[in-house]
């Protein structure tokens, strides 16, 4: 061989042994490591390329550095608020305090829009009457006839004088086109994309997407749960295609600070400008709601969601009732249902029988055997695909939100979500789902092993992909 051979191969073995030794060093989950360093090794020129677009986690830092020089206004507790919380969730309380640094809020108001038309005229009342600012963040908002309804009135919000800003994902967008974003700036709106992926230069960021869905007007009210802007969560949409099943959250009174500040965090982000905000005013309490914001992603917030989520089920005694439309929960949460139901608990879990990703549908009845073998109920609703995210315990502790229970939303995606400590909305919760759960079909474990051969193979192969699905 010529030297120069020689030097161009002992590059290529510096770099995958490089590769595979970051990734021994950086990833925490053992099987992620071993699987990235055996590809950087089998692969000396591909498994690095690979590891270097998909593999680094290249906003860990960045964000910590951001996140390092804001202080919160909110990070101030209040250690009376845990005494209205019933026994059994005060350690519950204690673990989301711990893992998510911020203070729990009283006297708020969380009302459930169910469907597109209830959440989107709630929240288009909400900017036209913004008199100070208006902040929104999605993962698609489309420029179909919904989407210019909410360009029409954030244009006018602007032209009044209003601080309008919009986040939209830099991947999300893609799921409709043209971008709203080029009508949006037309009009004068501050609009930014979050890690837009590019081909030139390769963009390393591809999986790492903000899927939070916020809309936060004049600090008051604020708006949270699953669902995006465009026709497609309509119950009566204008291509008289069937629409996606929602609900979504209108929230008022302290939380929305929270809120607030998480939008801004992620402005920041993206622009490195924080806007200049009035004072702080405690918000005034408006309920009778006790509300904590849960922040999840990729960077110093990773496993926050699961480590709550985990607390949650575990200080259960009477039901665990889940909605979500995608299950490919980790292996700490899976343990924790198992051992929800072998105590006695009852656990429900309800998934859409139409999935808009097959995908993900074949991954989950890869690893359902795992969950009915235990007794724990899972039920496929019948009917258009269901998008929603809700999680109910005891009727008295909730979480609502962005995040699905599957690897995408708790290691590679920013989600948020809002745990709320009250019976009453957890009752209206619950029977939400418990109507879900009345028409849908449980599965058994005779019908999972019962599959055809084909089709056990096939989901084994998608279950593969969790880590990435």
């Amino acid at each position: 061989m010529q030297p120069l051979q020689w030097i161009l191969v002992a590059a290529v073995l510096l770099i995958s042994t490089g590769t595979a030794l970051h990734a021994l060093l950086f990833k925490r989950d053992p099987a992620t490591a071993f699987g990235w360093i055996a590809f950087c090794l089998l692969f000396p020129v591909v498994g690095p390329v690979f590891y270097y677009l998909l593999g680094i986690n290249r906003i860990q830092m960045r964000a910590r550095q951001l996140r390092g020089e804001h202080t919160s206004s909110l990070d101030v507790d209040n250690a009376s608020v845990a005494d209205p919380i019933p026994a059994a969730f005060r350690t519950q309380a204690q673990i989301s305090r711990a893992v998510t640094g911020l203070p729990m809020t009283r006297g708020n108001v969380i009302d459930s829009l169910v469907g597109g038309e209830a959440a989107y005229s709630a929240m288009l009342d909400a900017i036209d009457q913004a008199t100070d600012r208006v902040y929104l963040a999605t993962y698609i908002f489309e420029s179909n006839a919904t989407g210019q309804r909410f360009a029409d009135a954030l244009a006018a919000a602007r032209s009044r004088g209003v601080d309008v800003r919009v986040l939209v994902d830099g991947a999300g967008e893609y799921y409709n086109r043209p971008a709203i974003r080029h009508r949006l700036r037309r009009d004068g709106v501050h609009v930014e994309r979050f890690l837009p992926p590019r081909l030139f230069p390769p963009s390393p960021v591809i999986n790492l997407r903000n899927h939070r869905k916020l809309l936060i007007t004049d600090g008051t009210t604020g708006f949270v749960g699953g669902m995006n802007i465009g026709d497609r969560h309509l119950h009566h949409r204008p291509d008289h295609r069937e629409g996606i099943r929602d609900i979504h959250f209108r929230v008022q009174g302290p939380v929305t600070r929270q809120l607030e500040d998480i939008f801004l965090d992620d402005w920041e982000f993206v622009t490195g400008d924080r806007p200049e905000l009035p004072a702080p005013v405690e918000p005034a309490q408006a309920g009778t709601a006790m509300s904590r914001t849960l922040v999840d992603g990729p960077n110093e917030d990773l496993h926050r969601l699961t480590m709550v989520l985990v607390g949650a089920v575990a200080a259960a005694r009477e039901h665990v009732a889940i909605m979500t439309p995608y299950f490919l929960p980790p292996r700490e949460l899976v343990a924790a249902l198992q051992a929800a139901a072998v105590r006695g608990t009852r656990v429900d879990i309800i998934l859409p029988g139409h999935n808009n990703l097959p995908f993900m549908h074949w991954a989950t009845s890869n690893m359902l055997w795992e969950l009915v073998k235990w007794d724990v109920g899972v039920y496929y609703q019948p009917g258009a695909f269901d998008h929603t995210k809700l999680i109910v315990v005891d009727r008295h502790y909730t979480q609502i939100g962005s995040a699905n229970l599957d690897a995408r939303s708790l290691r590679l995606n920013f989600e948020i979500m809002v745990e709320v400590y009250d019976t009453d909305f957890g009752v209206r919760m619950a029977r939400h789902i418990e109507t879900a759960r009345e028409n849908a079909h449980r599965v058994t474990l005779a019908e999972l092993d019962e599959r055809p051969l084909p089709s056990r193979i096939r989901d084994a192969i998608a279950w593969l992909f969790t880590p990435y699905l």
